[in-house]
């Protein structure tokens, strides 16, 4: 293990299962809560330096593919595991997914959602013929990076039924608390086209879900500027659980 200063916070890298991980430690933990960043670490870390500051760790773990391969799932639940073990934290995390990552999230939540606390997205992959392939509003781009990683193509993608979309029913079934963070003018990851569709599914079911829809906002900036609801969310998460 390789020690360092993260934000003013102990930083520990480490391999995981040969893949790089991170956690960052609090100066005084509150009983092992954490949140688990899925995809670009230190990318708009304004939520993650505030939950740190107020007792959280924080933990990466590097994935195969931004495009969520199926062993970038199952990694994580041995992930978690692997934390409360070695590190005392609790079995249950928060991941933060944004944009790719919000993919990452949601399949892992969807799968294993006994390690859910809640879940905070922004402007989340949600629909893989929007992002990467550019079919609607989206400006595309990305293609031929998913189509490397992934082997699939746009045709295999029309009749596919493991959009990150299809398994919305499942974060539902668990009553797995979602705070989504989108743009209105996002043309990486249209909100119409992805988080929308959460949205609706989780208002049809009669499940809260705490919402932000930033005007004129494209993809980037990620989290919001005061991001104390995203505190009290992740706080709230944990009471309940």
């Amino acid at each position: 293990m390789k020690e360092s200063i993260w934000m003013g916070f102990r930083r520990i890298d480490f391999t995981f299962e040969d893949r790089e991980a991170i956690l960052i430690l609090p100066k005084e933990t509150d009983d092992g809560k954490w949140l688990y960043k899925t995809e670009y670490f230190g990318a708009f870390p304004d939520f993650e330096i505030e939950m740190v500051k107020n007792g959280w760790h924080l933990a990466y773990l590097q994935n195969k593919s931004r495009w969520c391969l199926p062993e970038d799932i199952d990694i994580k639940a041995r992930f978690c595991d692997y934390l409360h073990e070695k590190f005392g934290l609790q079995v249950k995390c928060i991941p933060v997914g944004m944009s790719c990552g919000g993919m990452h999230g949601v399949y892992f939540a969807a799968k294993y959602p006994q390690y859910i606390a809640g879940l905070y997205l922004d402007a989340p992959v949600m629909n893989l013929l929007s992002c990467p392939c550019g079919i609607g509003d989206a400006q595309g781009g990305m293609y031929e990076e998913f189509y490397s990683h992934t082997g699939m193509t746009k045709s295999q993608l029309i009749n596919y039924r493991n959009h990150p979309v299809d398994h919305i029913d499942a974060l539902i079934a668990h009553k797995i608390p979602v705070f989504l963070v989108c743009g209105d003018s996002d043309r990486v990851v249209p909100y119409h086209e992805n988080g929308a569709i959460l949205k609706e599914k989780y208002d049809k079911a009669g499940l809260p879900i705490q919402f932000v829809l930033k005007p004129g906002c494209d993809h980037h900036p990620h989290s919001l500027a005061d991001v104390q609801p995203l505190v009290d969310f992740a706080q709230h998460c944990y009471e309940e659980k």
